[in-house]
């Protein structure tokens, strides 16, 4: 089940927001599509990064994906559990597998993410 207390880009990353401040990760149908984890590469806190722009790469067994933000603005935190132990990705993409945590530059961006519903629908297809 999708949580639908975020937003979703085609891309399959998605963004909950807290105040001024979006923690973004990838979805579960990615992490399923990807297989084992086993490398993430992220930005520097500080870093500033454009809507669906890259902002790093993930690695599994299967294959190496970059990672596109679902939002404009600065890299306040990265989750370095998910680079010291990058299997948390696939254990808890909507939980400890979360990426980064980024202040919103451009909050109306938002309205450019699909909300769970419609996420769904793209994954069924």
């Amino acid at each position: 089940m999708t949580p639908d207390d975020r937003n979703y880009s085609k891309e399959h990353e998605w963004a909950r927001v807290d105040g001024n401040v979006a923690t973004v990760g990838i979805t579960q149908f990615a992490t399923e599509s990807l297989g084992d984890v086993v490398f993430v590469d992220l930005p520097e806190v500080g870093s500033t990064i454009e809507q669906f722009s890259k902002f790093g790469e993930i690695e599994s067994v299967k294959a190496v994906s970059d990672l596109f933000s679902p939002v404009s603005g600065t890299i306040t935190e990265r989750n370095d559990v998910a680079i010291d132990d990058p299997e948390t990705v696939n254990k808890s993409p909507y939980g400890d597998g979360w990426l980064l945590k980024i202040e919103l530059s451009t909050p109306a961006e938002l309205d450019e993410l699909m909300p769970a519903s419609a996420y769904d629908q793209l994954t069924a297809e």
